[in-house]
């Protein structure tokens, strides 16, 4: 049974009785609407990993217009805007991803039906950025007045090859950062606190390349070594816990015109991921090992010339662990509590929330609250 502090259950119910926060959390409810409408605007925006930049334009317009100051676009891209406290308290950033996993094109419009909204990447992350802005209404409402600095910032390249990118440019620009929210989950109840490595890979096999059958014989075959890699991989076991993962999502060679050709290059793409850095770090190993013994066994079967293999770090996702009992942790337990939601604390996670734990700042990622059916 989790058990919060006294300090903390004190604190958060002194919070929770201030008379403008009382007000704050009603105007949410009631906002609602209007949140909702932004979150079918924005959505209309595409916004693929890299291309970021209309829907940045438009939420730097929104930053502005709601009252941010010194609200830019940074070296990284990301829309930055802050909310000036008296200077008495932590400096806290709470931050959204513009980017979706959708190319240019998929967007066709939004359908509200039975109380769900159904269009690609209304909930990854749009629905997170328009809660930023309902926030800021909320706040700018109420009048209320935070002790220390909130800085909003909507972040680029969080997905897939973009590595979380956006996040590390900010951090690593902004050293006074003390206290890092991350809405980013589909589940309201899920409170993630732990963050998860990864790396992913990109690996080229090089042959001679030849005729299929005027060839066959004289030369050993990159298809073939990275297929071998492949099978070798597939044959791993990693632990549940901590948990462990991989995945050869991607696999090339040849082309459509060169059927009746042997390769002579073939490439594949993985992924690998854990909860321990002691782990990912052997399963690294393990993954390099096998290329590298398949390449051995494709040249040794032929004996007539030499696989060889390079390879391209595409992302690293730093990860980290932090105490379960910090104040934030703590605090977040206690929010959803008050809001009937049951908690429930998720070992590991790969959101931008994993770059602020691995520089040792307080950290969380919270779930988007009014979680539609998304097509993701």
């Amino acid at each position: 049974m989790y058990q919060v502090s006294e300090r903390v259950k004190k604190q958060f119910a002194y919070t929770m009785s201030i008379p403008c926060v009382k007000e704050a959390m009603k105007f949410i409810q009631e906002d609602e609407r209007n949140t909702i409408e932004e979150q079918k605007e924005l959505v209309l925006i595409e916004a693929p990993t890299r291309e970021e930049e209309k829907r940045a334009a438009v939420m730097m317009e929104k930053f502005k217009a709601l009252g941010l100051e010194n609200v830019h676009i940074d070296r990284g891209g990301n829309v930055v805007g802050l909310r000036k406290g008296s200077g008495k308290g932590p400096k806290v950033l709470i931050e959204g991803h513009l980017d979706t996993v959708f190319p240019f094109g998929t967007v066709h419009g939004v359908e509200e039906r039975d109380g769900f909204l159904y269009a690609p990447g209304i909930g990854d992350d749009t629905r997170a950025l328009a809660m930023l802005l309902g926030l800021l209404r909320a706040l700018n409402q109420n009048e209320i007045k935070t002790f220390g600095d909130i800085v909003f910032v909507a972040t680029t390249r969080e997905e897939g090859m973009g590595g979380l990118g956006g996040m590390k440019d900010f951090l690593n620009d902004n050293d006074d950062i003390d206290i890092s929210l991350t809405i980013d989950n589909n589940d309201m109840s899920a409170l993630i606190f732990e963050a998860t490595s990864g790396e992913t890979y990109e690996v080229n096999f090089y042959g001679i390349g030849g005729h299929a059958f005027g060839s066959f014989g004289e030369m050993a075959q990159p298809i073939h070594a990275a297929a071998r890699a492949v099978a070798k991989i597939a044959d791993f076991t990693v632990p549940s816990d901590p948990k462990t993962s991989f995945c050869v999502s991607n696999f090339h060679g040849g082309t459509a015109a060169g059927v009746h050709a042997i390769a002579s290059q073939a490439t594949i793409k993985f992924n690998f991921r854990s909860n321990s850095p002691e782990e990912l770090a052997k399963l690294r190993t393990k993954i390099f090992d096998a290329i590298e013994e398949a390449c051995r066994e494709e040249t040794e079967k032929w004996g007539k010339d030499e696989i060889t293999w390079d390879k391209n770090l595409i992302s690293q996702v730093p990860g980290g662990t932090q105490d379960s009992h910090t104040p934030l942790v703590e605090s977040a337990w206690l929010g959803l509590k008050s809001l009937d939601i049951e908690p429930v604390f998720h070992k590991g996670g790969c959101t931008n929330a994993n770059v602020a734990v691995s520089k040792g700042i307080p950290s969380i990622c919270l779930g988007r609250a009014f979680a539609p059916d998304e097509n993701r």
